[in-house]
């Protein structure tokens, strides 16, 4: 995740749910999938000790940097447990290489795509990075920017939800697809001027070269949902890009009386993995806690992090996705 110091002053009207969806693949500033806030329907049952378990495990591997043996792992772990849980699974496997890098080393790299009802095509997404960043370069002391960076909120919180969340898909009525999608080579970062977003701009690239088919109509993207006394103010990018959809989120969360989503709040203007989402006709909004303290420090473990945190979003999702036409 990287920030952008830039304030942005918006005027955000989140009185409703708007309802309706477009019949033709959108443009990045187009009408996102809406929700339909008369449908009673309750969240799932999420465990936040459980979510707690597999962000412990996946931070037990170590750190997960993309090509790496630990990612290595985490794939293989993933993989089984999605799998497990009637998830269909599918690789976007790539190269990048990082401009830091004088020899230009080509660095393997692969998305994982976990799909529930694969056989409808139209679709919506939730996602998160899941490789870690090589250097805890926020560390004030340059000699730790190299040691052992778990990662636990930025990076394994967002996986830990969905692996929790895939326990209820099954049993979740939706109207549409839905596809997890886990971003490879977003943190695969050393210096400041070097590329982001290895992973989602390979998914988008993909995307547009497939003509909407499979046709997404929205994705939320989950960075650092996982910190204690976590705070979801509305992204600017995001208003600007996919309105209604965050008009949606965000009402559904005061609807459950989350009160880590704050709707009268404004974040900075983020870049992140839905960029380049936004940027290839996928509308795309970012649930992301901009302030946690731990952010690229050694501090960010998973005694940092909480499952009730986790609990919130998942909440809002799982009430989303059964509404969503």
């Amino acid at each position: 995740m990287r920030r952008i110091v830039l304030l942005v002053l918006l005027l955000v009207a989140l009185e409703g749910c708007m309802n309706g969806v477009a019949e033709q693949p959108p443009k990045p500033k187009g009408d996102a999938f809406a929700a339909d806030r008369e449908e009673p329907v309750k969240p799932v049952a999420f465990d936040p000790k459980r979510s707690m378990d597999y962000l412990e495990a996946l931070c037990k591997i170590g750190p997960r940097i993309s090509g790496s043996d630990g990612m290595k792992k985490q794939q293989e772990m993933l993989e089984k447990h999605f799998k497990d849980r009637g998830g269909k699974i599918t690789w976007q496997r790539f190269t990048a290489a990082q401009r830091s890098d004088p020899r230009r080393r080509k660095v393997e790299m692969a998305n994982l795509i976990v799909s529930w009802h694969p056989e409808n095509e139209r679709r919506v997404i939730l996602c998160s990075h899941y490789d870690t960043r090589p250097i805890a370069d926020q560390e004030r002391d340059g000699r730790d920017w190299h040691k052992p960076f778990l990662s636990a909120n930025d990076g394994g919180s967002g996986v830990a939800l969905l692996m929790e969340l895939a326990n209820h898909m099954k049993d979740t009525k939706t109207n549409l697809g839905v596809d997890f999608v886990f971003f490879d080579g977003e943190e695969y970062v050393f210096e400041r001027d070097d590329e982001y977003f290895f992973g989602s701009k390979h998914f988008g690239h993909e995307y547009r070269k497939s003509r909407g088919k499979p046709y997404y109509g929205a994705a939320i993207l989950l960075d650092m949902v996982g910190g204690k006394k976590p705070h979801f103010p509305v992204d600017p990018y995001s208003w600007e890009h996919a309105s209604t959809l965050v008009r949606t989120i965000w009402g559904i969360a005061g609807e459950l009386k989350c009160s880590a989503f704050d709707s009268e709040s404004i974040g900075a203007s983020m870049l992140d993995d839905h960029v380049p989402l936004n940027q290839n006709g996928i509308p795309a909004i970012d649930i992301i806690d901009s302030k946690y303290p731990h952010w690229h420090t050694l501090a960010d473990k998973p005694e940092n992090c909480s499952g009730e945190s986790m609990e919130q979003v998942a909440k809002v999702l799982s009430v989303w996705l059964q509404r969503v036409k």
